[in-house]
């Protein structure tokens, strides 16, 4: 599934404020219905040089491609990842996926 990317600061803002959060152990997932799908990462410099966050964003954004058809609805999404000793694909992907069902199944229970 194709996803537009959050590049203004006006739009991360407006997630930070609006948003709601769902965690996991490696990451923190801030997400807002919208009419199509959109991620963002917001990465600080404790996670190390910019080699290093520059893999991190590489790895999120390819898991976030793989899985977003996982999400029932479009949402505006930002992904925080947590500072760890090592970041795999597989640890993003376990992570991205179990907050995806908590998305899901907040908004379900939501509706009930």
């Amino acid at each position: 599934m194709n996803y537009l990317r959050i590049k203004k600061n006006s739009e991360f803002t407006k997630l930070f404020k609006r948003g709601r959060r769902v965690f996991s152990p490696s990451l923190t997932l801030i997400y807002f219905p919208s009419a199509k799908m959109s991620m963002g990462i917001a990465i600080s410099k404790k996670h190390g040089k910019a080699v290093i966050r520059n893999r991190i964003k590489r790895l999120i954004r390819e898991v976030f491609a793989k899985n977003s058809h996982l999400l029932e609805k479009s949402y505006s999404v930002i992904v925080l990842p947590k500072v760890a000793e090592s970041y795999s694909y597989a640890t993003f992907e376990k992570s991205i996926v179990s907050c995806f069902k908590k998305v899901n199944s907040c908004e379900s229970s939501k509706k009930s």
